[in-house]
């Protein structure tokens, strides 16, 4: 029987299931090879270095998570469902929720540079019109709670035995009612001040 011809694409694929059963710092020349069943030299011939390898695993995880937050989301409750689902990532795939949340990002010098990045540029319109409040207030509430998500995705994904999802999700959503509360607020504060504006252009 000819032997298997290892391609790159089976290299990268046995590279990711590895990171995604016992993380990235199991993703090593030996282990793949044990995972395809052969030697290591087709293993080195794609491996020139590791960090290659590993950002090649890093873009797989980034399009498993953008299928996997698609398919959890609910049309109803875009805003919510979204942040839900990260947290059920957390729980279900720790090693790919901290491999996409601890990978480097090069270029970011701020929060927002960081919102400009890792999100739909869409995403705040939609928010705006489903909530009823403007476009930066929109960006702003994402922001916390992106911010507030990965934070306590992180712990949720580090603790043993493990935190009670249902605990993560009232914590979540407590945030979510403080921020909005907080958008709304500022909104209401600014209605009078844009009459006033319009009142002026009138005159």
């Amino acid at each position: 029987m000819p032997k298997q011809r290892i391609t790159k694409e089976m290299v990268v694929k046995a590279a990711f299931e590895i990171a995604k059963t016992d993380g990235m710092q199991q993703v090593m020349v030996k282990n793949i090879a044990d995972k395809l069943g052969c030697s290591v030299q087709p293993i080195y011939s794609y491996c020139q270095n590791m960090d290659s390898l590993r950002q090649d695993v890093t873009e797989q995880v980034t399009l498993f998570i953008q299928q996997y937050i698609k398919a959890h989301l609910d049309k109803d409750d875009f805003f919510r469902s979204t942040g839900r689902a990260y947290i059920q990532l957390a729980k279900e795939e720790p090693h790919l929720f901290r491999i996409f949340i601890l990978h480097e990002r090069k270029n970011i010098s701020s929060l927002n540079d960081l919102y400009e990045t890792e999100t739909n540029p869409h995403i705040a319109a939609c928010i705006a019109d489903e909530l009823h409040i403007s476009i930066p207030q929109a960006k702003q509430l994402h922001l916390h709670m992106l911010v507030y998500t990965i934070g306590i995705g992180t712990i949720f994904s580090v603790t043993t035995p493990g935190i009670s999802a249902d605990e993560i999700f009232l914590q979540q959503e407590a945030a979510y009612q403080a921020f909005l509360k907080q958008a709304l607020t500022h909104t209401k504060a600014n209605v009078p001040q844009a009459f006033e504006q319009k009142g002026k252009e009138l005159l």
